[in-house]
């Protein structure tokens, strides 16, 4: 499945070593200002080679709109955007031509497909959350005229939340020739009450099944999470007052439909599974066999995850911003 959404549709394309990556959006409104300067600053802040944090790919990831552009506003017709690869290394990947990486996708891409491109994991790559980012900046233009802002952070490096420390995490990992995982928190302010329904069609359900779409990403709790479930009632019920909630342990949903508060997400990222440090492993043949992962790499994904988590979260609030539209045009 290469689509996600259901009013603002969003198809990505494109592999990690081959000519060009992006996305097509069908179901944005006409009549919003929208160039290639309204997108870029997220995939800027996703693109490696920024840090020593960060992988060395050197690319430019400078996006280009192919369609649904027309003197500077949206169309209503299906938007293209491409982001072309400048700096493949393929032949840094040669040795895993016939053997699976450790904790990565190689083997369950193979055993489903019979086929899988080994060059930096091909459509399983981080890569492939270019198509995401360049959408979901388009996702938080719609949302900020209407007084919705999606923001993220890193709260915890290696189990350490001391933000001083992340950065000394983070280098310890690399020099070791291994990596390190976190947790990445995002939030919604100005969301109004009501989006999202029911049943199965709960917006805190939606959020989840975003979150846990994007590689890497191993566990997401919304709210107090796991905290509620050591809790008492009394504790984690958000009492109300006149003025609105007196907390927010629901994370900005009740029930599946948003309260009116923040809404607050928190997803779990897993260590960088390319890792230098020799790991034990099995080729296509069947033989176990050493692995030691070269090539470019991030030491943890964390840094660069926080665009995508916030782009995703977007997509699914301007999926539902236009649901609620759509259900208050239908006649009674």
């Amino acid at each position: 499945m290469n689509t996600f959404g259901k009013n603002f549709r969003v198809t990505t394309f494109g592999e990690s070593h081959g000519k060009a990556l992006g996305c097509v959006i069908d179901g944005c409104p006409p009549g919003i200002p929208l160039t290639e300067a309204d997108i870029q600053p997220l995939l800027d802040r996703r693109r490696p080679g920024t840090s020593p944090l960060t992988s060395p790919r050197g690319e430019g990831d400078r996006v280009e709109i192919l369609s649904g552009v027309f003197e500077g506003m949206t169309t209503g017709t299906p938007i293209a955007m491409i982001v072309k690869n400048e700096n493949v290394k393929s032949g840094d990947y040669d040795a895993l031509r016939e053997v699976f990486r450790p904790g990565h996708a190689d083997f369950t891409y193979h055993e489903k497909y019979g086929i899988r491109d080994h060059r930096g994991g091909g459509r399983s790559s981080g890569r492939e959350t270019i198509g995401r980012v360049a959408a979901g900046a388009l996702a938080m233009k719609i949302l900020r005229e209407r007084s919705i802002a999606v923001t993220g952070r890193i709260v915890a490096v290696h189990g350490n939340t001391d933000p001083a420390a992340f950065e000394q995490e983070i280098l310890a990992a690399k020099d070791a020739g291994d990596s390190v995982g976190g947790i990445v928190e995002i939030t919604a302010t100005g969301v109004p009450a009501g989006l999202g329904d029911p049943v199965f069609g709960k917006l805190d359900a939606a959020i989840t099944g975003a979150m846990m779409g994007i590689g890497a990403v191993k566990g997401v709790e919304i709210g107090d999470g796991f905290l509620a479930a050591a809790a008492f009632g009394s504790g984690n019920n958000d009492g109300m007052t006149k003025d609105g909630f007196a907390t927010n342990h629901a994370g900005g949903i009740l029930g599946g439909i948003s309260s009116g508060q923040d809404i607050i997400v928190r997803i779990a990222v897993k260590p960088t599974p390319s890792i230098a440090k020799q790991q034990q492993t099995r080729d296509i043949h069947g033989n176990v066999v050493p692995v030691s992962v070269q090539g470019r790499h991030d030491p943890c994904i964390a840094p660069r995850i926080v665009p995508v988590a916030e782009a995703m979260l977007a997509l699914v609030l301007v999926d539902a911003v236009l649901e609620r539209g759509r259900e208050r045009d239908r006649p009674e």
